[in-house]
């Protein structure tokens, strides 16, 4: 396969984290090349003591920029990236850091898969049946109905290219009840019992999401943000209690240190690196956003959830999904 193109500018601790990530994945045979300003990744590498292609990006997208100066700044590393896949050079992007500018680019460069109105980010979260998708993320703020069913269509193109059989879909809303929720709820209700390939479960609650009742959870960009931030916040929190607790009594100490095994492998469960980046569904290549804090891991399991999105043909996938819809649906 083509190399995954990673933005090395990209994140709060960029170019650090980001080359540290790319080399534990080339590691593991994992093709990797490295978009950014020359100097400053050449000298990364070569404090970590690798050695990784290099495609030059005289400016970058900062946190604090307007995701709009994608479109001033042609020589961001981000666009850069974008292109490489464009052009057939890379088979997917991963970029850490700045949501927006990610999303403009994609949309600038890649452009979106016919019929799809717009991408949305999908959410891999941790359930008591493994693992659960809830889109969006946050890429639309405010939503139609009919987006929202294209949105189910394309999380069940990428659970079932994850190895998800026949994968659920479930409406995030205040009651299971049919009737039940607000005016984008209700009129989405009846398009998803009837959308071809998705096997719709119903309105599902908040805390359904982690009983994982259904294997996709689909509302608007803005409720899901809301989630993302206080399913995070909240399991740092209770980590972080425990942590308190384990070690507030020589007693307490003792009991910690039987189930440290236990604990670590909890942590790992609820602990966002672990999933690496949301994927962007809708645009013409595989487009991965992860956190702007990420660290060496979490960039390196994005780019290996990079690598098996594009061995499962996911973009492929949700072409031929949204071309099953019928003009009223799409």
């Amino acid at each position: 396969m083509k190399p995954i193109a990673l933005d090395a500018m990209g994140g709060d601790y960029a170019p650090q984290e980001t080359v540290a990530g790319a080399l534990l994945a080339a590691k593991e045979g994992i093709p990797v090349v490295l978009v950014g300003q020359t100097p400053a990744v050449k000298a990364e590498l070569q404090q970590q003591g690798g050695d990784l292609p290099i495609v030059e990006a005289p400016e970058y997208i900062a946190m604090e920029d307007a995701a709009t100066d994608v479109r001033k700044k042609r020589g961001a590393s981000i666009n850069v990236c974008m292109e490489l896949v464009k052009k057939g050079e890379a088979s997917a992007v991963v970029a850490m850091g700045h949501t927006g500018a990610t999303l403009a680019s994609a949309l600038f460069n890649l452009g979106r898969v016919q019929g799809v109105e717009r991408p949305t980010l999908l959410i891999e979260m941790p359930s008591e049946k493994g693992r659960v998708y809830l889109t969006d993320g946050g890429a639309n703020v405010d939503c139609k109905p009919h987006w929202l069913v294209q949105f189910a269509v394309m999380a069940t193109a990428y659970a079932e290219a994850q190895g998800v059989k026949n994968p659920s879909v479930g409406l995030l809303s205040i009651g299971e009840e049919e009737g039940k929720g607000n005016a984008l709820t209700n009129e989405t209700y009846p398009l998803l019992k009837t959308t071809p390939g998705v096997r719709f479960h119903g309105n599902v609650e908040g805390r359904d999401i982690f009983k994982g009742t259904t294997d996709i959870v689909v509302t608007d960009g803005y409720t899901g943000n809301v989630v993302l931030k206080l399913s995070e916040g909240e399991a740092r929190t209770l980590l972080k209690w425990v942590r308190e607790a384990l070690t507030s009594s020589p007693l307490a100490r003792l009991g910690g240190l039987l189930v440290r095994g236990a604990l670590q492998g909890l942590r790992a469960k609820m602990d966002p690196a672990e999933y690496g980046a949301m994927p962007l569904l809708g645009v013409e290549g595989p487009v991965f956003i992860g956190h702007g804090s990420a660290d060496a891991r979490a960039v390196r399991n994005a780019i290996r959830k990079a690598k098996s999105v594009v061995e499962a043909g996911l973009v492929e996938r949700v072409r031929a999904s949204i071309a099953q819809l019928t003009p009223a649906e799409s």
